[in-house]
C-alpha cells in the first residue's frame, strides 16, 4: 500500500478507534478456539523450523498488540508492527514488556531473510485485492528460507464500505477475500501454502472468516525491493 489518501484513512480510523478497539476485542481469542488453534499451529511451526526459534516473528498490523502477546506467550519472540500510532500507544501502555512499531506492513524497517514468522491477523482486509501482490511480496522479503506466514482474512467476494466501528465514524473499505486467490497470490510471492481453515461466522462476525498457513520456498532467492 502506497501513501496514499486510502492509506491515510485507514490510519485516521484506527488512530479514532484505538481505545475502545482494545477495549471491545481484548477477550475475543478466548472465545475462538479454531483461531488459537491456528495461532498454535503456526507458533509451533515456527519453532521447529532449523533456527527458527532463535528469529523473530512479526505481527504486522498489531493493532493493540493482544494478538501479539498471545503468540508471545506461546514461546515465540514477537515484536507489533502498526500503521495507527494510537494503536501502537495502546499496545506499549497494555503489554511493555514487548515491542511496538510505527510502520507500513507494505514498507517494512527489516532486513532482507531475517524473520522466523510473519503474522497477518486481519491486517490485509483493507488492502484492495489489486494490491495484494506487492504486499506478500513484501512478507517473502522479510521471511528467511522456510519461514512461517500465517494469514487471517474475511472470506467471500465483495467490498464492503464501512462508515461506522466500534462507537466512532471511520472511513474504511473491507474487502471480502476468497481463499483460492489469496494462497494463489501467496504463491506467486514464492509463499507455499500449508494448510487453511475457513470457518462459520461467529455471532459477532457477518462472513465466513479464512485461516491460511503458507511457508517460504528454502530455496527461493532472496527479494529485494
Amino acid at each position: 500500500m502506497k501513501e496514499t489518501s486510502d492509506l491515510n484513512s485507514v490510519r485516521a480510523s484506527y488512530d479514532a478507534v484505538a481505545v475502545d478497539y482494545a477495549r471491545l476485542l481484548g477477550a475475543e481469542l478466548a472465545n475462538k478456539p479454531l483461531d488459537r488453534a491456528m495461532l498454535a499451529a503456526f507458533a509451533e511451526c515456527v519453532r521447529g523450523d532449523e533456527g527458527g526459534a532463535a528469529r523473530a516473528v512479526a505481527d504486522l498490523g498489531c493493532g493493540p498488540g493482544r494478538v501479539t502477546a498471545h503468540l508471545d506467550g506461546l514461546g515465540v519472540r514477537t515484536f507489533g508492527v502498526d500503521l495507527s500510532p494510537a494503536m501502537v500507544a495502546v499496545a506499549r501502555r497494555t503489554y511493555p514488556g514487548l515491542r511496538f512499531e510505527v510502520g507500513s506492513m507494505a514498507a517494512l524497517d527489516v532486513a532482507d531473510g531475517v524473520l522466523g514468522g510473519v503474522l497477518a491477523w486481519y491486517s490485509t482486509v483493507h488492502t484492495p485485492p489489486g494490491e495484494l501482490p506487492s504486499l506478500f511480496a513484501e512478507f517473502a522479503r522479510v521471511l528467511a528460507p522456510g519461514g512461517h506466514l500465517l494469514i487471517a482474512f474475511k472470506a467471500g467476494d465483495e467490498r464492503i464500505r464501512l462508515e461506522h466501528a466500534y462507537g466512532h465514524p471511520v472511513d474504511l473499505d473491507v474487502y471480502r477475500t476468497p481463499p483460492e486467490l489469496i494462497a494463489g497470490l501467496l504463491a506467486g510471492a514464492g509463499l507455499e501454502e500449508v494448510a487453511r481453515l475457513v470457518r462459520q461466522p461467529a455471532d459477532d462476525e457477518k462472513s465466513p472468516q479464512g485461516f491460511l498457513m503458507a511457508r517460504k520456498h528454502a530455496n527461493l532467492p532472496e527479494q529485494h525491493t
